[in-house]
């Protein structure tokens, strides 16, 4: 008996949308980051791209458990001696880019290299519940139902 390799050739993706609406942020990226990578299928080839399309919207909408949106820090270096930013959760919510904590979120959780630059790209996240990906059809997921603790009022 062989191993099965898929070939990009063969790969079959598929889009889906996700509402993050009531979301637990590092709950939603795990699974994200499972469908981006393709691991949820029995083809799965750690060499090839062969995870789905994933749309995310209402990303404004999601939750951090805890006093994390108070707490949790993003550090970014400007390059420059003694030159370390930081700013919090909250800031990021409130300012101009909501989708930035999910976006970095999956960002985190996929391996980097060539490969994870290019399954990162195959995520699309937005702030509000408007999309233009209609015309592809896109499957809708519900991470809510999976378990009950992904889901925080």
């Amino acid at each position: 008996m062989k191993t099965f390799v898929a070939k990009p050739a063969e790969v079959d993706k598929k889009w889906v949308l996700i509402d993050a609406t009531g979301l637990v942020v590092g709950r939603l990226a795990t699974i994200v980051a499972m469908r981006l990578r393709g691991k949820h299928k029995p083809s799965y080839t750690p060499h090839v791209d062969c995870g789905d399309n994933v749309i995310i919207i209402n990303a404004e909408k999601v939750v951090l458990t805890g006093r994390k949106w108070d707490q949790k820090a993003y550090y970014h270096h400007t390059g420059y001696p003694g030159g370390i930013k930081e700013r919090i959760a909250k800031k990021i919510r409130d300012g101009r880019f909501p989708e930035r904590i999910i976006e970095k979120a999956v960002e985190r959780m996929i391996p980097r290299g060539p490969l994870g630059r290019q399954q990162l790209s195959n995520l699309r996240v937005y702030g509000g519940d408007q999309h233009p990906h209609e015309a592809q059809s896109p499957a809708k997921l519900d991470v809510g139902a999976m378990n009950s603790k992904n889901v925080r009022n």
